[in-house]
């Protein structure tokens, strides 16, 4: 840690934390229950099209949201490493990187989401494709994207049990959260591929099994937004990572 880190303190980086994960939780939030699950009609590719189309605006802001989410998630990233580097720094990358793989899915899958606006479209070059043929791909494209979100997951989980791990070590963050952090973890890779293996299990434990995510995540943004870390303690462990390195 340089020393331009270690002069920024440890409870600026907390709160900016907090604030984003705020930020990304009700973003993520409002584009899935308030935009796609209000314009999707599972199984019914003609209505789902028919509602993209009549609330085309806002199935862009629900995508704008997304994207929004995605970036306020790079900046946590960076504030978790930072704050946690000091317990064990490749550990503390080792979450970092599983982030940056997490998070590419993610927005790379934003582009299912687009396809069908672009499929839906009133063009002649699609005048090739019968209405239905379209809806039905619009349809499939929407599908990729539930899927292409659950693969994001699965290294987000991963992400999680290591966040948990580094928590429960760093002795300036509460144990309960390094507890919390590894169940979400679990169950977000559980979901994902169930959906991929056993796609009726997947619908038989959704939405409940994201239920301790919501309840780990909420905490620890709450948490870094309110509580912060114990100055002291980090200040002590940055002192003996740099020892370390003498």
């Amino acid at each position: 840690m340089n020393d331009h880190d270690s002069a920024i303190s440890p409870q600026l980086y907390a709160r900016l934390g907090g604030v984003l994960y705020l930020v990304i939780i009700v973003a993520g939030g409002l584009g899935e229950v308030f935009v796609r699950d209000g314009l999707i009609v599972i199984g019914d590719a003609t209505a789902t099209a028919h509602g993209i189309l009549a609330a085309s605006s806002i199935w862009r802001m629900g995508i704008a949201g997304d994207l929004l989410q995605h970036l306020c998630d790079v900046g946590l990233a960076l504030v978790l490493y930072v704050l946690l580097r000091p317990v064990h720094r490749n550990i503390a990358l080792l979450a970092l990187l599983l982030d940056v793989v997490a998070m590419s899915v993610f927005v790379a899958n934003k582009l299912n989401l687009l396809l069908p606006l672009f499929l839906l479209d009133d063009v002649k070059y699609l005048a090739a494709f019968t209405p239905e043929q379209l809806q039905a791909l619009s349809y499939v494209a929407i599908r990729a994207h539930a899927y292409g979100f659950g693969i994001g997951l699965i290294f987000f989980g991963g992400e999680c049990i290591v966040l948990g791990w580094l928590i429960f070590h760093s002795g300036y963050l509460p144990k309960f959260l390094g507890l919390l952090m590894p169940i979400a973890g679990v169950c977000y890779m559980v979901n994902s591929f169930a959906l991929i293996l056993a796609p009726e299990l997947a619908y038989a434990i959704f939405p409940a099994i994201l239920l301790p995510c919501l309840v780990a995540e909420l905490s620890l943004c709450l948490w870094l937004m309110i509580k912060g870390v114990s100055v002291p303690a980090w200040n002590e462990r940055v002192r003996a990572m740099q020892a370390g390195r003498a």
